[in-house]
């Protein structure tokens, strides 16, 4: 067995059985020259020891660090989707945010997050404790207090956020409630001239580029505030560049990571206790109405809504007119 030194000066041999044994392993960054491999240093170490090299994990980590090899992990940047619009979407959005936030008109980023489970259930992540908490070994869906909706609005403006948790379903109907109760709440107070609105939101869902029952939804809110709303959506498989994602979700995950969600109340507690060190705060309210699914608008009532397409990218770029006068009521909400 070929005995490798510990010292600086490096063994030919045993650095080309290492090459060779990541020749179809490695990925790597083509600007920085940083490299990276699937194969763990146990195996590698053990498949050089077959080979007659007598050598530890230390080593191989040592001589991995002086090829320019990282321990590196997954990232989501490849869009399964990529359209040829894509770019100049978000140019236009940018330039659209920039206008209204200079004119001082409200600006928000809608999404819903990632349904959870109310109970006691594990919630992903670790956090400080004496000792550890015991929960459920099984998230079934019979075990659990119900499910908790949270379609957040995030104010660009004032660097702020708004999540309404509902436990029925994520359709058009509770998104455009969400809005609704985010305005009542607290967009009147800090935009009581604004005139014009502006909604970024992502291409699919609850409130995608191609749901009708979203746009009717936003002719009430036009009708009733007396606002135009002007929509952009981001691009197909472009989701995660809407900025609600990681100006606000990202902070409530990080938030209540590792604890369980037992209650509506727990969950509104994190939620309404997320900060951040540029000033983020978050306010949060419980929906208990029931929106039933499979929804759907006829011909006649499409006809009613009060759309204009932009001159640019019409499928994702609208702006809903108010018709005048304004309805004198809002329709009450069934209670699940």
């Amino acid at each position: 067995m070929v005995a490798v030194s510990r010292s600086k000066k490096k063994d030919p041999a045993v650095i080309q059985a290492l090459e060779n044994l990541l020749q179809d392993v490695t990925a790597g960054d083509p600007s920085t020259g940083m490299k990276w491999t699937h194969k763990s240093i146990r195996r590698l170490c053990r498949t050089l020891r077959r080979q007659g090299f007598s050598i530890g994990r230390t080593t191989v980590r040592r001589l991995l660090h002086q090829r320019k090899y990282c321990l590196r992990t997954n990232r989501k940047r490849l869009a399964g989707t990529h359209d040829k619009d894509r770019d100049r979407q978000f140019r236009y959005l940018v330039r659209q945010r920039h206008r209204y936030l200079k004119h001082g008109w409200p600006v928000i980023s809608v999404d819903t997050k990632t349904k959870e489970l109310v109970g006691n259930f594990k919630n992903p992540g670790r956090c400080w404790r004496r000792r550890e908490r015991a929960v459920l070994d099984h998230d079934f869906r019979r075990y659990a207090v119900g499910i908790g909706i949270p379609y957040g609005i995030y104010d660009e403006g004032r660097n702020a956020g708004f999540v309404v948790l509902g436990v029925s379903h994520d359709t058009a109907a509770f998104a455009i409630a969400a809005i609704r109760q985010w305005w009542l709440q607290v967009g009147q107070k800090h935009y009581s001239k604004a005139k014009r609105w502006l909604i970024e939101a992502d291409g699919g869902g609850s409130n995608g580029s191609r749901n009708w029952l979203w746009k009717a939804g936003l002719q009430a809110l036009a009708d009733e505030f007396q606002v135009i709303i002007a929509v952009s959506h981001t691009p197909p498989g472009a989701s995660k560049w809407n900025l609600i994602d990681h100006r606000m979700f990202s902070l409530i995950s990080e938030n209540w990571a590792g604890e369980p969600l037992e209650s509506y109340a727990v969950m509104l507690k994190w939620i309404q206790k997320t900060r951040s060190e540029t000033g983020f705060t978050c306010r949060a309210c419980l929906d208990r109405g029931c929106y039933p699914t499979g929804g759907k608008i006829t011909e006649e009532e499409k006809a009613t809504i009060h759309l204009k397409p932009r001159r640019v990218l019409p499928k994702w770029n609208y702006t809903i007119w108010p018709h005048k006068p304004a309805p004198k009521y809002w329709p009450d909400k069934d209670k699940c």
